[in-house]
């Protein structure tokens, strides 16, 4: 008789958090951020580009006044730079992953690893009304990748207030600084 997987509804729990086979950690960020940092922009600056290529070669084959295609040039470079500032504060920083490996974070980005302690992490905040939801960890020393460490929550159905799981990393972090662990 074959045992049935059972998939709890807390989407946002670490308790749930799918365990990382080759290292057997906690994998606390979202698997959706592959999508978002590599994904999403190159759909987001194709469309536009195809959008302004066409434009380009419709304005050129009509012997129409230039200015009346302007809005389809400007259009596209408006949207362009727009996108590029919002995915450069919101999405561009996020790390790749972050592992809990129960006293420190093992953090990926870019094929580069780094283990920061609970203790050195001085604040925790949480964004829910955003997409994509983050968690941002403020360091007390800069590290490798800053002194901020922003990744991806994985999402929830109502981001309404914190979720448990955030609680509880804080909680977690608020004791480690106390033990003087790290």
């Amino acid at each position: 008789m074959m045992a049935k997987s059972h998939r709890s509804f807390r989407l946002s729990s670490f308790d749930d958090a799918e365990i990382d086979e080759s290292s057997g950690m906690k994998r606390i960020s979202s698997r959706g951020t592959f999508f978002w940092k590599r994904v999403f922009p190159g759909v987001w600056f194709g469309f536009i580009a195809v959008f302004f290529c066409v434009a380009m070669a419709t304005g050129l084959n009509q012997k129409q006044p230039w200015f009346e295609f302007l809005p389809f040039i400007f259009g596209p470079l408006i949207m362009a730079g727009f996108g590029y500032f919002i995915m450069k504060h919101l999405v561009f920083d996020l790390v790749d992953e972050v592992l809990d490996a129960g006293s420190e974070f093992v953090v990926k980005n870019r094929g580069r690893e780094i283990h920061v302690p609970l203790a050195d992490i001085t604040n925790v905040s949480y964004v829910g009304m955003m997409n994509p939801p983050r968690i941002t960890l403020m360091l007390r020393q800069p590290s490798e990748f800053g002194s901020e460490i922003a990744f991806m929550a994985t999402p929830r159905l109502f981001n309404f207030s914190t979720p448990a799981a955030v609680k509880d990393l804080i909680a977690r972090i608020d004791a480690a600084r106390r033990s003087g662990q790290g």
